[in-house]
């Protein structure tokens, strides 16, 4: 039976944190499911009440979509435990489970699957829009490692989709985002990876940045796939670098050192439990947050000269390919897969007073790089169109999906897919 929160209960302000300090929503009602049922239970409750439904994971959406303004909380937070059969080398992990909780039980045995860079984000909204990590450049999205989902549907029925079970649903849950229902149980398949990871980083001086990000493109053009390329771009210099993952890992670091006259040099062996906690917030969720993202199919030089007139804020890249790219556009709501680079541009502060300012720098450094880009992350969406993360034909067969599970849009606290509404201008 879930644990039902009201306002003035004790834990209800702790469970109605997340991650954007921004978001200080008060829903009438939170139930931190402990079982499969209980979520079944909570949708229907919910649904007879008239209440607007969100599901709590990790907390990490920018825009705090697990918080709704009077409605119902579905806080997953309890349903956290990982199941790991190494024989088999698959993991069953509920929906409520964070990525460093993955990491740890799969590491014991020296697997691994994709997940994100931030070990307290959750499984559940990075794997439902694709799932962008240090491995996928290896073994594919976190989505593409997906064998089974165990779904909660918008009637509160439970459901399974897989390759040969609800194929349909299994390929929208691919990247389709929270869309189709909640996830209770992920059924994941791992890789022998070990327990080693070689992090490279080195700082140049911004007059050097267009030459240094000119050779770092070249560079990436040969990378292996154990190394995902990294870029991250301040007013007053460039980091260019990689994550490998695996033995080995230093055969790059003379052609990175060649790059022009280095300002300072990080190069790390640390364990891949460590490297997943590298960029873990040690200040917790205490930071107002604002970003924006653009997926680049080319960096041409004068993607290089917009990225290096920053406003004042900071922009980091990243490498996509190898396996990511392997995967048929078909096989999978998650599109794009031709991507180079993922750009994103984060800012963080603690003033309110400042949240004007710095929302309006993050936009317009965006914008600058509009005209470079070709669609985006599902999961950076930040106020933008659905149909910058899919096209045309793929959103329109989301949206038959999306009518089929979900016809009232009891889901929409997402980057919604509208049911019945067929073309990309309706669904945005």
């Amino acid at each position: 039976m879930s644990t039902m929160l009201r306002p003035g209960d004790a834990g209800y302000d702790e469970a109605r944190t997340v991650w954007n300090a921004m978001v200080d929503r008060r829903p009438a009602v939170i139930a931190r499911c402990e079982t499969t049922a209980d979520v079944a239970e909570a949708v229907r409750f919910g649904r007879a009440a008239g209440l607007e439904i969100a599901v709590r994971c990790g907390g990490h959406n920018i825009a705090g979509l697990a918080v709704p303004e009077g409605g119902l909380m579905i806080d997953l937070t309890p349903m956290n435990a990982v199941r790991v059969d190494p024989s088999r080398k698959l993991a069953w992990v509920q929906g409520g489970a964070l990525l460093g909780e993955l990491d740890k039980a799969a590491q014991k045995y020296g697997l691994a699957t994709t997940a994100g860079n931030v070990s307290h984000t959750g499984v559940g909204g990075l794997t439902l829009g694709g799932g962008m990590g240090w491995l996928a450049r290896q073994f594919g999205l976190a989505c593409d490692n997906v064998v089974s989902y165990e779904v909660v549907t918008a009637d509160g029925a439970v459901v399974r989709a897989s390759a040969d079970e609800n194929a349909e649903l299994f390929w929208g849950l691919r990247g389709g985002g929270g869309n189709f229902g909640i996830v209770t149980m992920f059924e994941f398949r791992l890789h022998e990876v070990g327990t080693r990871a070689v992090i490279v980083e080195l700082t140049y001086p911004a007059s050097a940045g267009f030459h240094v990000l000119r050779g770092w493109r070249e560079l990436n053009e040969q990378a292996p796939r154990q190394a995902t390329f990294t870029a991250s771009i301040t007013p007053d210099s460039v980091t260019v670098g990689y994550v490998w993952v695996g033995e080995g890992g230093y055969s790059l670091l003379p052609a990175f050192r060649a790059l022009g006259p280095v300002r300072s040099e990080v190069v790390e062996e640390t364990t891949y439990l460590e490297l997943q906690r590298r960029d873990d917030s040690v200040q917790g969720h205490r930071y107002r947050r604002y970003w924006k993202g653009h997926y680049f199919k080319a960096l041409p030089d004068e993607a290089i000269r917009a990225l290096l007139a920053t406003p004042g804020v900071s922009a980091s890249l990243q490498a996509y390919g190898g396996a990511i790219a392997d995967v048929p556009d078909e096989d999978a709501a998650f599109s794009h897969r031709d991507t180079l680079f993922e750009f994103v541009t984060a800012s963080r502060w603690d003033d309110p007073a400042e949240d004007e300012a710095r929302i309006a720098r993050i936009r317009e450094y965006a914008a600058t790089l509009a005209p470079y880009a070709d669609g985006a992350y599902v999961n950076t969406l930040n106020g933008d169109s659905i149909s910058r993360a899919f096209p045309p034909a793929k959103l329109e067969r989301l949206v038959a999906l999306k009518t089929a599970y979900d016809p009232a849009n009891v889901f929409h606290l997402n980057q919604n897919i509208r049911p019945g509404e067929a073309t990309a201008e309706s669904a945005a």
